[in-house]
């Protein structure tokens, strides 16, 4: 049973920054690929960034130059380093992964980020 399981959520101000961790259990991340997710308030859920098992990366336009998402496959973690934010980064961030086999998506259960003064 695979578990994904966020944590370093938090308050910042405008222009701060924060690291998001993903620690997988119960399977390996090796060659899977991982990702983040997040949720605002009454928006649907977006794609964030992705990194792929031979560290190909993947990022919405608007994150692109402050959101850097990298892998420990040793660690069996993902983090998602998050750099100049703004109140619109404001979501629930969600780490998400796609396993190869048994083919399967997992998410975890969220961490909420807010940027506010």
């Amino acid at each position: 049973q695979v578990q994904l399981v966020e944590s370093g959520g938090g308050l910042v101000q405008p222009g701060g920054s924060l690291r998001l961790s993903c620690a997988a259990s119960g399977s390996t991340i090796s060659l899977n690929t991982m990702g983040w997710h997040r949720q605002a308030p009454g928006k649907q859920r977006e794609l964030v960034a992705t990194i792929t098992g031979l560290r190909n990366t993947n990022y919405a336009d608007s994150v692109k130059g402050r959101f850097t998402i990298s892998r420990d496959d040793a660690e069996n973690t993902v983090y998602l380093q998050m750099n100049s934010l703004k109140p619109e980064d404001t979501a629930v961030y969600y780490c998400t992964g796609s396993y190869y086999y048994p083919p399967k998506n997992y998410w975890g259960q969220g961490t909420q980020v807010t940027v506010s003064p």
